[in-house]
């Protein structure tokens, strides 16, 4: 049967849902099969040896040493497709002890009570239970979980080819081009990496090599990456032991916490201003400023409500000390903001970097530098830069159909309009539960401050991650953010529609109402 499904599979490939019906059509043409024998044995045809096989053959699938599920399994492996567990579904805690021994006892996942996740489709997730939730939270599946466009155009180029940017290649360039032309004319040098933390990484290596300083800046509570160059630029990895000599930190713009408030006079320059001493510090220092690197959506921050020209005067300053500005759309990107394809756009700035990672894929591994071609060609003086997978055939095939979906969708538009349709909803819980002290944010980068005390600004800290827990009860998934933890951090796919605010309001509302029963 391997040997058979493997032929078959071929020439005319079997698809998941034929699997699953497959066992259940070989029993029944071994059923049928004495049946057949009968009627032409009445119509005087000669008998054949099949009847006495289909007989013998029959209860085999019913014997524990070839069992159904295994045999199934054959049939799977002859047509390419993943092993159905014979063992039976996992309990969550028995996959929980699973992960402990052999991904490390201490646990960072979402949720009290961790969720097995097994299927999305557009803004919705399958839990291994049944249950359906809404997806508020997930930035990577932009365009919308197993979007059938992406899926086609990875399943289209991996049939095809899958190698290097050491060989020319259609997607890369054709990629690069689709990129560039979303940008500044300025902005035409393309590096591929595969994922977001390396595009940031190369991008600092970059503004080293240009400036000749070794100094950053971040700001407060940001987060950029993993790796040992870009940790340093994500003080939320690790507050209480963040400590780099060549690195400094910038008061970010929070008008509802920080020093100046929203409705002050003059708000953008005098956080802006607040700039001055870091920069000045750093300049001044043996490092000297090479570069800054800020989050568009100030994500880590809380989401923020950024005063106009606040981010151009800073980046400003950043220039006049001799630093270069890294743009990380990682998670601003991609019309997400819903001004602009772009968050440094909706900021009115033009970056020495831009850096994409997480979606631009739609969830397939893919990172991109995009700089200025004098400072790539500087840097690639003394060696070249080459990453093994970036810029391979399948993943630029992936970012191609994303952006195509963007435009063809009109998500950018469905960002702004539904993003602005369920901040003013979340507006109206505000007005019903004193618990939320702030609700700000643009596009589909939604956050909701907690307070205990809407005069003091008490943070509501154990609350948000309560909150949190009763929303995903209510069939809904959000996140926390913040210094302080106490934010419902709402970021969604692009592709969140206001009947899905909707759902999403409703199960927050109930969350509340509970939240004030159990108080």
């Amino acid at each position: 049967m391997l040997q058979i499904t493997k032929g078959y599979h071929s020439i005319t490939p079997l698809e998941e849902q034929e699997m699953d019906v497959l066992l259940s059509l070989v029993e029944t043409r071994i059923l049928m099969n004495p049946v057949i024998q009968a009627l032409r044995s009445e119509g005087g045809a000669p008998q054949s040896n099949y009847q006495d096989d289909c007989q013998r053959a029959f209860p085999l699938l019913d014997e524990v040493e070839i069992s159904r599920m295994a045999f199934v399994n054959i049939l799977r492996r002859g047509a390419a497709l993943p092993p159905i567990s014979t063992s039976g579904p996992d309990t969550v805690d028995g996959m929980l002890e699973r992960r402990k021994r052999v991904m490390g006892k201490k646990l960072y996942m979402f949720y009290d009570r961790p969720l097995h996740l097994v299927k999305g489709e557009g803004v919705w997730l399958k839990a291994s239970d049944g249950k359906t939730y809404l997806d508020c939270y997930n930035n990577v599946p932009h365009v919308g979980h197993c979007h059938p466009y992406v899926i086609g155009a990875i399943d289209r180029q991996m049939r095809q080819l899958n190698t290097n940017t050491r060989y020319l290649s259609e997607q890369s360039i054709a990629y690069a081009e689709r990129l560039t032309a979303t940008l500044d004319k300025s902005l035409t040098a393309v590096i591929y990496v595969n994922s977001g933390s390396e595009a940031n990484d190369i991008a600092w290596r970059m503004a080293k090599a240009w400036t000749g300083h070794s100094g950053g800046l971040a700001m407060d509570f940001a987060y950029h990456g993993v790796t040992d160059a870009v940790d340093p630029f994500s003080p939320s990895n690790d507050m209480a032991n963040w400590n780099f000599p060549h690195m400094r930190v910038i008061t970010p713009p929070d008008d509802y916490r920080g020093p100046f408030k929203r409705g002050d006079n003059n708000i953008a320059q005098r956080y802006a201003d607040l700039a001055d001493a870091p920069i000045t510090d750093l300049a001044q220092s043996p490092c000297g400023v090479a570069a800054a690197m800020v989050d568009s959506a100030f994500m880590s921050n809380g989401m923020l409500d950024v005063p106009n020209g606040y981010l151009a005067a800073v980046v400003g300053k950043i220039r006049a000390a001799g630093g270069l500005f890294i743009a990380d759309e990682v998670q601003s990107g991609f019309g997400r903001m819903g001004t602009a394809l772009w968050g440094h756009q909706h900021h009115g700035v033009v970056p020495d970097f831009v850096t994409i990672g997480k979606p631009a894929g739609n969830g397939h591994p893919i990172g991109v530098l995009i700089t200025r071609p004098e400072i790539l060609d500087h840097f690639i003086k003394t060696a070249p830069f080459f990453s093994t997978f970036g810029g391979n055939n399948v993943s630029c095939a992936a970012g191609i159909a994303v952006l195509d979906i963007i435009r063809d969708e009109n998500l950018v538009e469905n960002c702004k309009t539904t993003g602005a349709y369920l901040k003013a909803r979340l507006l109206e819980l505000k007005n019903k539960f004193d618990l939320i002290g702030d609700v700000r944010g643009v596009g589909l980068a939604l956050g909701v401050e907690l307070v205990r005390d809407r005069r003091t600004l008490d943070p509501a800290t154990a609350e948000a991650k309560r909150l949190v827990n009763l929303v995903r009860e209510q069939g809904v998934l959000l996140g926390s953010e913040g210094v302080l933890g106490n934010i419902l951090k709402i970021r969604p796919p692009a592709v969140l529609q206001p009947a899905h605010a909707d759902i999403a309001v409703a199960a927050l509302e109930q969350a509340f109402l509970k939240m004030d029963r159990m108080i």
